[in-house]
């Protein structure tokens, strides 16, 4: 079964998008369209699609909603859930690619137990936010109720 949710981002580059999820997070090309500027890549079966369109045009293919200014997609982050986030972060440092936030172990509420996750952030070319984590399980909630 394919993935229910598939974002599709607007690209200024392709190829500098490419290089940054494929080369070094580590996405996989699963089938591209170089003529269109498209790409749809997967990484541990979260999937994400790549148009590159630098600029509004008359082509009604491109769904701009407003002039493209970067950061692209302000005010929302992917969170990606990977079996090797200290992996990526490595290759991110590697790359000499800064980080928006810090490796960090959070815990959220979720009713009576808090989720654990090992996580960063970090934009893509375009400033796309992208939280890469890993699951650190389930505990007893701590909190209460005022």
């Amino acid at each position: 079964m394919s993935a229910r949710l598939v974002p599709e981002l607007l690209c200024s580059s392709l190829k500098a998008s490419l290089a940054f999820h494929v080369d070094i997070v580590g996405f996989s090309v699963v089938y591209d369209r170089p003529e269109d500027g498209f790409a749809y890549l997967d990484l541990e079966g979260s999937e994400l699609m790549l148009e590159e369109a630098a600029e509004i045009t008359d082509d009604d293919r491109v769904w701009w909603t407003a002039r493209p200014e970067k950061p692209y997609g302000r005010g929302i982050n992917f969170q990606i859930e990977v079996s090797g986030v200290d992996a990526i972060q490595g290759r991110l440092k590697a790359a000499g690619w800064p980080l928006f936030r810090p490796m960090e172990e959070q815990w959220y509420r979720k009713d009576d137990t808090e989720v654990g996750n090992r996580q960063f952030l970090v934009q893509d070319p375009d400033g796309y936010l992208f939280r890469f984590f890993s699951d650190l399980g389930e505990r007893p909630a701590d909190f209460r109720a005022d």
